[in-house]
């Protein structure tokens, strides 16, 4: 008859190499969990992309019929596109392109560049005038640290200069990726022409804005070629300040004329303004740091805390940066909270092993968890799997599973002790009699979290953390029961193990209920199916949330005036920060054109000891998008992408919902 292998029986007799991969097992799990990346939430994929074009001075049908449905028709042509669904207003159209869930995320960056392909087809066609298409897809990118820089004594133009050179010198700290200055005010030189001093000239606005062009036109003059090396030549005559500007003389009906005596030149910020930034009521440029892919939030927090600290003594008096948003003091409470939950479920896991087996066959069982941990982590260190909330709740759900397969394992043992075996015999009987019904118990258990692993969606992919730290801990607990419990058993159970116990009361009643449901088996599956029916049926009332509600303490104020309402209109009602709770002006990079409203006003409302106003993102109660569009579980109380960017009024068309996507009402 064939013997079949006995994993058991080869750990015990190969003792020293288990023993050594069992220390190697945990030595490596210590070093991956200390190498394992800190996240608030798993990364997703955002699945749309915001295309859009302007024709300064088009009315809303000559936009609508020879721009959007343009590149709305085109767009429709890329594989795999679930809907496009325009915004359009005088001069502008906003075009969203949202993919099928199904699409996997590798392949969404091949089908943007499908997109901009298409588009770039047809600009051609396009009136001339047109400014774009532009392309944005990059909604998944998200602010990590937001600082904001006020200046007292400063210009803005200072301030600005002050705060390019923050943005280098943070760029160079490690894992991070991008910095994006927010909330700067560009510069334009203004010429004012006087109808009073050109009342007897006839002025050419275009022969005007021609001679000025070629005034200041970059053009090769050539190059002299000596000898021994060449001389390029440079034409002088550019345009270096206002004054230079000012000086231009043109030729005008045969006559010259200097600038400065038909005009007034002037230097000033954009206006209307571009999308503004305020910290306590007061103007300021913030700085956006994202961090890179896979990398450690909370030692991105203190690196740049770190950087910040030099950089704040080298400026001058004056400039102050401030702390307006900081994830990694969310991540580290949030990633805390979950730690201090599994450590409580490990401990009533262990206090349970040993009150139910004993103290030596508790010991067994709860060195055996250690092993199954340092497994997952491993694991989840060559996945690049974060610590966040769903790979740690999966760590808690698997905490009441790993356990099931030694604590059958260390109870066969035992048994076969009491009936007078010696401990490497009954090792070797536990494995050979449990060793395939706890691998078929395992691996069903794994199925009923298959559907979240297989979904082709974005709730698949922010969950899929979940069913592989659940499934590589019940399989790893399945192996360590296996190899590590018998060698365990081996070293700590005791053989004085000769009579065996009575039944007590809890055994006795089961065996009776058991006893029952056998002799009436009809009535007990015609039971069973009932219940299961009466489950389903409850089940519709349940309500339906992807995402929890935020429970941050802060208030959030959302302001939408009429369509054609300037940024000073909207920034009227707002007063400056008193007491402890402080309206906020603020905007991102996916603010509205200038000249629009701004899309919302932030406060923060919490009496605590922190109490600078803390900015929140748009689209989630937890990241701030460096795009426009809004992300899957997107908040209430944020405004959609076309919103934002074109100033729309609350009734439109678009909006996000709490724990939904953006979606068409």
């Amino acid at each position: 008859m064939r013997r079949t292998f006995n994993l058991a029986e080869w750990s015990i007799n190969h003792r020293p190499f288990v023993t050594f991969v069992m220390i190697m097992l945990l030595a490596a799990g210590a070093w991956s969990y200390s190498r394992l990346g800190r996240a608030e939430d798993p990364p997703f994929t955002v699945k749309d992309m915001i295309v859009q074009a302007q024709w300064p001075g088009a009315t809303i049908s000559d936009t609508l019929l020879q721009v959007t449905e343009k590149i709305e028709k085109k767009v429709q042509e890329t594989p795999y596109v679930n809907h496009v669904t325009s915004y359009t207003v005088p001069g502008r159209a906003t075009i969203r392109v949202a993919l099928k869930g199904s699409v996997p995320a590798k392949d969404v960056p091949g089908i943007w560049y499908q997109v901009r392909k298409k588009v770039d087809d047809i600009r051609w066609t396009l009136p001339q005038g047109v400014i774009g298409p532009t392309f944005n897809d990059e909604f998944g990118d998200t602010y990590s640290v937001i600082y904001g820089v006020i200046a007292d004594g400063f210009t803005h133009r200072e301030l600005r200069d002050y705060v390019e050179g923050v943005r280098s010198r943070l760029l160079l700290v490690q894992d991070v990726n991008k910095v994006d200055i927010i909330g700067a005010q560009d510069e334009r030189l203004y010429l004012e022409v006087s109808a009073q001093q050109t009342s007897g000239l006839v002025i050419d606005r275009s022969a005007l804005v021609r001679a000025l062009q070629a005034q200041n036109a970059v053009a090769p003059a050539g190059v002299v070629r000596t000898a021994k090396e060449d001389i390029h030549v440079r034409v002088s005559g550019g345009f270096a300040s206002e004054s230079d500007l000012r000086r231009v003389n043109l030729v005008l009906h045969g006559q010259l004329v200097r600038l400065s005596d038909i005009g007034t030149v002037t230097r000033a910020y954009a206006d209307p303004p571009q999308p503004m930034f305020r910290v306590n009521g007061q103007p300021a440029i913030a700085l956006g740091i994202s961090m890179r892919e896979g990398g450690n939030v909370l030692a991105l927090g203190d690196n740049i805390k770190r950087e910040m600290v030099s950089i704040t003594n080298g400026l001058p008096i004056g400039i102050e940066p401030i702390l307006v948003a900081d994830q990694p003091y969310v991540v580290s409470h949030a990633v805390g909270d979950f730690m201090q939950s599994l450590v409580e479920a490990l401990v009533i896991v262990i206090a349970i092993s040993f009150l139910s087996l004993g103290l030596r066959a508790g010991a067994v069982v709860a060195l055996s968890i250690p092993v199954v941990l340092a497994t997952v982590f491993i694991f989840m260190d060559l996945s690049d799997i974060a610590l966040q909330r769903v790979s740690l709740g999966a760590l808690i759900i698997s905490l009441g599973l790993l356990v099931d397969d030694a604590m059958i394992t260390v109870e066969m043992m035992i048994r076969k002790l009491e009936e007078g075996w010696t401990k490497a015999k009954a090792a070797t009987h536990a494995y050979m009699t449990t060793h395939f019904p706890m691998g078929t118990g395992t691996l069903v258990t794994v199925a009923a979290f298959l559907p979240i692993g297989m979904a082709q969606s974005s709730a698949g992919e922010y969950l899929f953390s979940l069913f592989a730290v659940v499934a590589v801990a019940l399989i790893a607990s399945w192996f360590v029961a296996a190899i590590f419990t018998p060698l365990l058993g081996v070293v700590l159970l005791s053989e004085k193990h000769r009579t065996r116990h009575e039944p007590g009361r809890g055994m006795r009643a089961f065996r009776a209920i058991l006893l029952l449901c056998m002799r009436w088996r009809r009535a007990t599956v015609a039971l069973a199916c009932v219940a299961f029916v009466l489950a389903m049926v409850g089940l519709t009332f349940v309500p339906r949330q992807f995402f929890p509600s935020a429970d941050r303490p802060e208030l959030f104020v959302d302001m939408q005036l009429p369509q054609n309402a300037s940024i000073a209109a909207t920034e009227k009602p707002f007063p400056s920060s008193s007491g402890c709770c402080a309206l906020i002006p603020t905007s991102s990079v996916g603010a509205p054109i200038s000249g629009k409203a701004p899309f919302a006003f932030i406060s923060r409302c919490s009496c605590s000891s922190r109490t600078t106003p803390l900015l929140k993102p748009w689209c989630s109660p937890r990241i701030w998008p460096r795009g426009s569009g809004c992300t899957p579980a997107s908040s209430a109380r944020s405004r959609s992408s076309f919103q934002r960017r074109s100033g729309a009024s609350t009734r439109s068309k678009w909006g996000c919902r709490w724990g939904g996507r953006c979606s068409t009402a």
